[in-house]
């Protein structure tokens, strides 16, 4: 990858990448873009064509990060949720995660930067390394649920311990899916929280 920091610069994080509805906006604003700002057709088809790239552009990046640090891992590609999908499988990549997937939110921060850096484009692709968000996700709706349970049987708030972003929205995906009970996030980064309340 090419060009200095400042190239590299990004002027507006995702704000709500934690919310229940993250992503429709975007999904709709990226769109429009793609497609010159019409609602054409062929639009849906062009969007797919798109993330696909993405994930081509950054599983070239992730392929000369792994070269430089000598790990050996297969690459995944795949578009979910409106979103290009990039997963690293194999053995030893445990420090590509780091410690409550920190490395792991750095990388994916520096790839959607190349992905930026070679189509102009902010992406909200997601990486994956040796499986740890999929873990974490099942890990997250169970405290989700559990959480939910304890508001229900209360009656009283809930907070939850600092999250990412997207544990956020795998915590409020759940939770918008459960009577009685609703989520907002609080604070601000590295010691943001999804709070649950009673309805």
């Amino acid at each position: 990858m090419t060009g200095s920091a400042p190239d590299l610069a990004v002027e507006e994080p995702e704000a709500n990448e934690d919310s229940p509805a993250a992503g429709a906006d975007e999904a709709v604003t990226d769109s429009a873009a793609a497609t010159g700002g019409s609602g054409s057709a062929g639009g849906g088809e062009r969007r797919i064509a798109d993330l696909e790239q993405e994930g081509e552009i950054a599983a070239d990046y992730i392929e000369g990060l792994l070269d430089i640090v000598d790990m050996d891992g297969d690459l995944d590609l795949d578009v979910e949720g409106g979103r290009a999908v990039v997963a690293v499988v194999g053995d030893g990549l445990d420090k590509l995660i780091g410690t409550g997937g920190e490395t792991l939110e750095a990388l994916q921060e520096l790839t959607r930067l190349a992905v930026l850096q070679k189509t102009g484009v902010r992406s909200r692709l997601m990486l994956d390394v040796g499986g740890h968000r999929a873990r974490r996700r099942v890990e997250l709706r169970k405290v989700a649920t559990s959480a939910a349970r304890k508001v229900l049987d209360t009656g009283e708030p809930r907070k939850l311990a600092a999250m990412t972003p997207f544990e956020r929205k795998v915590v409020h995906d759940v939770i918008a899916t459960i009577d009685g009970v609703h989520s907002e996030s609080e604070g601000e980064e590295p010691s943001r929280r999804v709070v649950v309340l009673p309805d």
